[in-house]
């Protein structure tokens, strides 16, 4: 990815995220510079996105990123995973109660459980239960670009001179 493929966006709102595995093994296989993935792992290391984790999180992400038939390069791995836990946040699971379809996609719903307005984005929305906060990565990123538009309105213009005729 080269950074003049990327829109340069500079966000001033941070995101909690919980980022399923799938969604980082879409981004390094991605051809598209502009996919929603690769948009996504660019705000990872711009700071706009914070991601949570837990052991589990990075354990599986290590065992699915070196798969051989990836063929990701394990400084590229090692650039991802480094970011990840130096601009993370170290969280422990929230008990669910919820039994998913894929019983390793758990630990990130629960995780996501654990802090409050976070967003668990993932390519698998069928493998969790519809809540708002479980996301694709397209709907992520519109998230993030409709949060830092600036707002319209009476009331939000700056020069709307209550009281002023």
């Amino acid at each position: 990815m080269k950074k003049s493929d990327v829109p340069d966006w500079d966000y001033k709102m941070k995101f909690l995220t919980i980022i399923d595995t799938n969604v980082i093994v879409s981004a390094f296989l991605s051809r598209h510079n502009d996919s929603a993935t690769v948009l996504l792992l660019d705000c990872l290391f711009k700071g706009t996105i914070i991601p949570i984790y837990n052991d589990e999180i990075l354990n599986e992400y290590y065992v699915v990123l070196t798969r051989s038939k990836f063929k990701i390069a394990k400084d590229k791995i090692d650039a991802v995973l480094t970011e990840i836990k130096t601009k993370g946040i170290h969280s422990e699971r929230v008990n669910s109660g919820e039994t998913l379809t894929d019983a390793k996609d758990l630990v990130f719903y629960e995780v996501a459980l654990s802090k409050e307005d976070s967003f668990l984005v993932t390519g698998n929305l069928k493998h969790f239960p519809k809540k708002p906060f479980v996301v694709s990565p397209a709907e992520m990123i519109q998230i993030i670009h409709e949060m830092q538009q600036p707002k319209s309105g009476l009331l939000s213009e700056p020069a709307a001179g209550y009281g002023k005729r």
